[in-house]
């Protein structure tokens, strides 16, 4: 074709809403020179058959943030390009038939109120008047968002399509993509079925062919299609009479509880089920024949849900089916949508596993457009990044995804933690904590002991947005460290050797704080954004010289492995200069920590572990039972004296046999993440991903600390010089919370006088200070220690005010005995 293009800027992979929003929002950031290419029609893939609802409702507070933009972009998008997207502000019902139920709702009213969402809790009366025909029999309450609806989703992507176009944009249909390839100019060429297009930049939004299009590239992700059904009925004479009466459209309802939405559709319904053992498909590609085409109906699954839809709206069972819309939705073993750059290749992007694609794909592309041209997003993407995962099988995404439908209406629990495809990453010690009552979490696919279950006491979770049956035994696992000596296994953390010539440049030119100049000092380093928030953070040891020059030891965050792994290694120097290795899986961890974790280690170690020899923030390889080199750094996240002893993996059973024999004359306890969570709380110590995040800068985060300006070169210098000038927006705080039976979770609205001035990242009960805390950011001229505030929990504006950092021992007094 004459006007195909052979060079782009940009190429965006499939025309669905995701694609065609990514489109629109690098155009309508002036990056004019964008190309889609679909490989049929817009909108042939899941979108056509999408049901078109836009939820508002989502516990993440970065989704959240997404689905909100999403609403109010398609408000205005007529307006805009004047094509019609069929806009329908209907409001949506949540119901409630018990308190748990009620209690997600007020937790999530928390999240709502932080980003501007309007929602009101509601009872049943008001219900009734919102939606006439129901049975409110057995509700006990519900969730109003007066400002959802519905769409028509091939509308919405066809304005899309023109807004984009309008803006340089341009769109190829029936244009297949057959390869992606590197040439030697180090740019993309995606090769088609009409030529091949060099480009800069590469978006997959390929949708059910996310997983063929990600292995062009070698990449192996875990968005895999679940069948996803709806029923489409005739006319209900009932509500034929309502609408003829002159009654305004229903809202959109969804008895979460009994798993389905349901909502209008000329004088009819469709109804919306989440059921039990929805199959996944496609899971080894698309067949080529697969166009616009849906699976069989399974009517007898269904069954549950329609009968409980007939008992809640009565007048349902007289509408018979005219159809079954059985399409695939692409899901993600969390639920969560994958959007922002692909693991290990430079300016290759996803957009991908978007299982709520409608009410996802204005937030998506306007992000993943704000994170190309800029540099980074402006929202905190972390819980949407498609690195978050790691490398899984196909056989693991598929149990997983399958379980992410399954729970779409389950309670969401922030402590939840879900079984399907578990253990899989598993430390050697894990079958002695398993039979010491461990009761498990995962991180990253590791496994991790979030409590200890006393004997006698099932090792279980019981799942509630209130104070919970491991409320006692965490309280007992932080008194045990705190004021006798507790273990904690830790092999989860991200572990890097960097060794060279130009190891020490290297590093420094990544991060804000200096490199450790002396063997065996350590710093907390955190690398920034161009916004000068905070991108990674690391703690770095400086070890004894290596052959090929200095040598240090780089410790992250588990959760964040990929996301580092992938940031270090695209920055690596191409002369050799720099070794970099990945040795998390070479190295187990401990944290052996309390006011007795010295006298524990004395009887093991053959090293001077005395203060004078073994100081604070010092770290060295030292013999620990018949381990010949323990490195053992004096640093824990727990705010008490102790140490975290990185061991080969391979000797970790030993270990964990004769520090466990040699704490027994102190009462050494066995702790797990729970209790650290609530010790770290007590010490005002910032999370990776929830305190430290891309929406805040390590200013706001109050660690100016660890920043030395003076040194120049560092991303994010200018912008902090800039905010340090102007004025910090926001502080970060510690806040102390007259509570009762539940805790803050983090992500509550901070208000004074009936204002919201803040927003929580983290919370939990500090256990040794008897105190419900709450950590996040307060708007600058609010922030005053002292100053008296009010946080919502769950559903009632509790009492609170501002308290200096660290409430457990300031002075770290613990920390350096």
């Amino acid at each position: 074709m004459a006007d195909f293009p052979n060079t782009a800027r940009v190429v965006v992979i499939g025309g669905g809403v995701n694609g065609v929003s990514a489109l629109y929002h690098l155009a309508r950031k002036g990056w004019s020179d964008v190309v889609l290419l679909e490989r049929t029609e817009l909108t042939a893939g899941s979108t056509w058959h999408a049901a078109g609802l836009l939820p508002l409702f989502n516990m993440s507070y970065s989704v959240g943030q997404l689905h909100q933009y999403s609403v109010e972009l398609y408000k205005r998008l007529e307006a805009e390009t004047g094509q019609a997207v069929s806009f329908h502000q209907t409001g949506n019902l949540r119901l409630a038939t018990n308190r748990d139920r009620m209690d997600e709702y007020r937790n999530y009213q928390c999240t709502a109120e932080t980003i501007g969402v309007e929602c009101h809790l509601i009872g049943v009366e008001e219900i009734k008047k919102l939606w006439p025909l129901i049975n409110a029999e057995g509700l006990v309450g519900a969730l109003w968002h007066p400002t959802d609806g519905h769409i028509a989703p091939v509308d919405v992507t066809m304005a899309l399509a023109k807004g984009a176009r309008d803006k340089g944009g341009r769109i190829f249909q029936h244009t297949a993509v057959t390869g992606i390839e590197r040439n030697g100019s180090a740019e993309w060429v995606v090769k088609t079925t009409k030529g091949d297009i060099a480009c800069e930049h590469v978006v997959c939004a390929t949708g059910n062919y996310a997983r063929t299009t990600a292995k062009m590239v070698g990449l192996e992700i875990p968005a895999v299609p679940v069948e996803h059904q709806y029923i489409v009925t005739d006319v209900d004479p009932v509500l034929k009479e309502y609408r003829a009466a002159g009654n305004p459209e229903l809202p959109v309802l969804r008895e979460s509880d009994a798993q389905y939405y349901f909502r209008e559709e000329r004088n009819g319904w469709i109804l919306g089920p989440y059921e039990k053992h929805a199959p996944a498909c496609f899971v080894d590609g698309v067949p080529p024949t697969f166009e616009k085409d849906l699976f069989p109906g399974d009517l007898e699954r269904l069954m549950p849900h329609v009968e409980a839809c007939m008992n809640r709206v009565p007048s349902f069972e007289n509408a018979g089916i005219k159809d079954i819309v059985n399409g695939p939705i692409s899901y993600t073993p969390d639920g969560n949508p994958m959007v922002g750059p692909a693991f290990g290749l430079p300016n290759l992007w996803i957009s991908e596993g978007h299982s709520f694609g409608i009410t996802a794909a204005g937030g998506a592309g306007w992000q993943l457009a704000e994170w190309m041209v800029e540099g980074e997003p402006t929202v905190d993407m972390m819980g949407v990044d498609p690195r978050r995962f790691g490398v899984v099988s196909k056989k693991f995404a598929k149990i997983k995804n399958e379980e992410a439908y399954e729970h779409v209406f389950f309670n969401h629990y922030p402590m939840e933690e879900r079984r399907a495809g578990r253990p899989a990453k598993t430390p050697p010690a894990y079958e002695r904590l398993d039979r010491a009552g461990a009761v498990w979490g995962q991180a990253f696919g590791w496994e991790r002991p979030n409590w200890f279950a006393p004997q006698g006491v099932e090792a279980k979770d019981i799942y509630s947005f209130r104070r919970s049956n491991w409320f006692e035994h965490v309280g007992n696992e932080v008194r045990a460290m705190r004021e006798r000596v507790g273990l904690l296994e830790l092999s989860s953390f991200a572990k890097y050797t960097v060794e060279g010539r130009g190891a020490r440049d290297w590093l420094d030119r990544m991060i804000a704080n200096n490199v450790p100049k002396s063997v065996g000092r350590m710093n907390l380093c955190h690398a920034l954004n161009p916004s000068g928030s905070v991108r990674a953070e690391f703690t770095i040891l400086r070890l004894p010289d290596g052959l090929y020059g200095e040598r240090f030891y780089v410790v992250g965050p588990g959760r964040a492995h990929d996301m580092d792994w992938d940031f270090l290694t695209r920055q690596l120097p191409r002369d050799g200069s720099v070794i970099l290795q990945d040795v998390t899986t070479q190295y187990g961890v401990f944290v052996l920590a309390g006011p007795d974790s010295r006298k524990v280690l004395e009887q093991l170690a053959d090293a001077d572990v005395s203060n004078q020899g073994f100081p604070w923030l010092t770290g060295r390889d030292i013999p620990v039972g018949w381990c010949p080199a323990v490195r053992a750094l004096r640093v824990n996240f727990v705010g008490s004296l102790g140490w975290e002893l990185h061991h080969p993996i391979e000797y970790q059973n030993h270990l964990y046999d004769q520090i466990m024999e040699a704490g027994k004359e102190f009462g050494i306890g066995l702790v797990g993440m729970r209790a650290m969570d609530s010790m770290r709380l007590e010490k005002s110590y910032r999370l990776f991903g929830t305190d430290l995040n891309a929406e805040n800068s390590i200013l706001e985060a109050g660690l100016a600390r660890f920043v030395r300006l003076n040194k120049a070169g560092f991303t994010g210098r200018e912008a902090l010089v800039r905010q340090q000038e102007a004025g910090i927006p926001n502080t970060y705080c510690t806040i102390e919370i007259e509570a009762d039976d539940a805790d803050p979770f983090g992500n509550e609205p901070i208000f004074m006088d009936g204002e919201v001035v803040g927003r929580g990242t983290a919370g939990g009960y500090g256990h040794t200070i008897g105190k419900s805390l709450m950590l996040g950011y307060v708007k600058t001229p609010f922030a005053e220690i002292g100053r008296e505030c009010q946080v919502r929990v769950l559903d009632q504006l509790r009492p609170a005010r501002i308290v200096a950092e660290s409430p457990y021992d300031p002075d770290n007094a613990a920390l350096r005995a």
